[in-house]
């Protein structure tokens, strides 16, 4: 974020007697009751969710609603500390997705991906404001701020969604890149049509989204490759401290980005995706710790912007979202598209899954609290219209997406797999221990010990196979569900580590199919 934004200030709790009313231990552990209360439900809410199709978050914001004012009667009506709460979770979301993202899945899309997140926004910002402003009636200030506040994808939604689906590398590249490349710039957008004053010409928008946007590129960049240098030479003395140390260099990447008057979430997204890619220790653990960290995240977010809303009000402005939302979703997303697709020659198939992936979530409705924490413009309005439009249009289009997916023949069937591998450095011995997985649909299975072919001075010394383990022969044949340990010195470890991954992608021709280290080090 800009530093010119001004901190939003939440007002201390007051008792009935407006007196403030200190945490005391008490009401520390009431709070705490209450939370691990919401947070178990949140979780047993994901299993509904999965098997239903249902998209978790519109779970979380429904038990939002349910204990908020209109339900249970908890008032909360806080826009400012949302938005503050919303700006640390899309910290924490925008991490976990950046550290889970294959660089080599992206890396052929990125060109595309960019153009959507930039231009792409921009026309899609023009053609919602126009028909906010046409066919509902708002004037045109607060159309162009309804425009940029529903014009993000958001990631935790597309993440969530996308992930689970067997969609072509290209595609599911595509979209990802997309929602965790187009927060930043609709963020510009926001607060500048939310400041009072007359709107800056465009060219001067164009030019400062630009210059914050570099800037936020190379804050990432320096501070994941400085984080990866520095996490690749030091032993720390617990495996804990690895996730611990990157999630902090992300949120270092979130804060340098915005004091150095750039964009802090495309800092912390780009730095997560060096960081997710580079060849560190424990890295199943550090993202099994930033996914846990990322549900946390967005379990809060949701409940707190459902405890934001009032139900009672939202009727009132169903109509106008309703028709927003149907220029936004089947002209404004599908237009940006194909303009912005147009040198890529994508097929039309690819098109209109682009067009129909483009989920709303958290994003819009956290966007919508910057206007409501500058109360004056109908700034109620525009969070209650948002609400609606995302609830309604997530509920449409998430759990459609399968089929849709699956009518424009996109479903990819048979799909390969890559290893669980967990590195742990010996320091003393000068070397590491590999622990692989090798999971259903991991090309290793049916491969023998021999055939993986390991650099000179790498060894599978062990195997776990259905509770039992033993030491392994030359002619062993792997199978999927194995656990195998395997012993590098500190001069090959790099090289080991692509060389299973390769024969986890190819099998034992791994080496004649493009798939070997020369090729993973060109995809990493």
């Amino acid at each position: 974020m800009p530093a010119r934004i001004p901190p939003a200030r939440s007002p201390p709790a007051r008792s009935p007697h407006g007196r403030t009313a200190p945490l005391t231990v008490d009401r520390l552990n009431e709070l705490m009751l209450v939370s691990a209360i919401v947070l178990i439900v949140a979780v047993a809410a994901v299993r509904l969710s999965s098997r239903t199709g249902l998209p978790s978050l519109l779970v979380y914001l429904g038990i939002g609603l349910a204990i908020g004012q209109d339900g249970l009667g908890v008032r909360f009506d806080d826009a400012e500390l949302t938005q503050v709460l919303g700006y640390a979770a899309l910290v924490v979301i925008l991490a976990e997705g950046g550290l889970s993202t294959k660089w080599r899945e992206i890396r052929p899309v990125m060109p595309a991906a960019v153009v959507l997140a930039t231009v792409g926004v921009g026309v899609s910002v023009a053609i919602t404001a126009a028909g906010a402003h046409y066919l509902v009636g708002l004037d045109w200030r607060l159309a162009l701020i309804m425009g940029s506040v529903v014009s993000s994808t958001d990631a935790a939604a597309v993440f969530s969604v996308l992930r689970r689906m067997p969609l072509p590398r290209r595609l599911a590249g595509t979209v990802e890149a997309e929602s965790g490349f187009n927060d930043p710039p609709v963020v510009i957008l926001v607060v500048a049509f939310s400041m009072a004053g007359p709107l800056d010409p465009w060219y001067v928008l164009v030019g400062d989204i630009t210059l914050q946007l570099t800037i936020g590129v190379v804050v990432g960049v320096v501070v994941g490759r400085l984080g990866e240098y520095g996490l690749r030479h030091v032993a720390l003395p617990a495996s804990g401290l690895y996730p611990t140390a990157v999630m902090a260099l992300c949120v270092l990447a979130y804060a340098g980005g915005a004091l150095a008057q750039g964009s802090g979430f495309l800092a912390t997204y780009i730095c997560g995706i060096i960081l997710g890619n580079a060849t560190l220790p424990h890295r199943p653990a550090t993202r099994g710790f930033a996914d846990g960290m990322a549900w946390i995240a967005q379990i809060g977010l949701f409940v707190l912007l459902g405890l934001l809303a009032t139900p009672s009000e939202l009727l009132d402005d169903f109509g106008t979202a309703l028709i927003i939302g149907l220029v936004l979703t089947l002209v404004a997303r599908p237009v940006s598209v194909v303009l912005c697709t147009l040198p890529f020659r994508l097929p039309w198939r690819d098109r209109a899954l682009l067009s129909w992936a483009g989920l709303r979530g958290a994003v819009p409705i956290i966007l919508a609290t910057i206007p409501l924490a500058s109360p004056g413009r109908d700034s109620d309005r525009i969070f209650n219209i948002v609400f609606v439009l995302v609830v309604v249009f997530t509920l449409i289009q998430g759990p459609s997406l399968p089929w849709v997916t699956r009518r424009l023949g996109l479903a990819r069937g048979e799909r390969t797999t890559d290893l669980d591998i967990e590195s742990a450095p010996l320091e003393r011995l000068r070397g590491h221990l590999i622990s692989v997985g090798i999971p259903e649909g991991s090309r290793m299975h049916g491969v023998e010990v021999a055939e993986l072919r390991l650099p000179k001075g790498a060894a599978v010394t062990l195997v776990v196979r259905e509770g039992d383990s033993f030491v392994p022969t030359p002619t062993t044949v792997l199978r999927h569900g194995d656990e195998l340990l395997v012993v590098t010195t500190d001069a090959v470890r790099e090289a080991t580590e692509r060389r299973l991954v390769a024969v986890g992608r190819g099998g034992k021709l791994a080496g004649w199919l493009g798939t070997g280290s020369s090729a993973l080090r060109r995809g990493h």
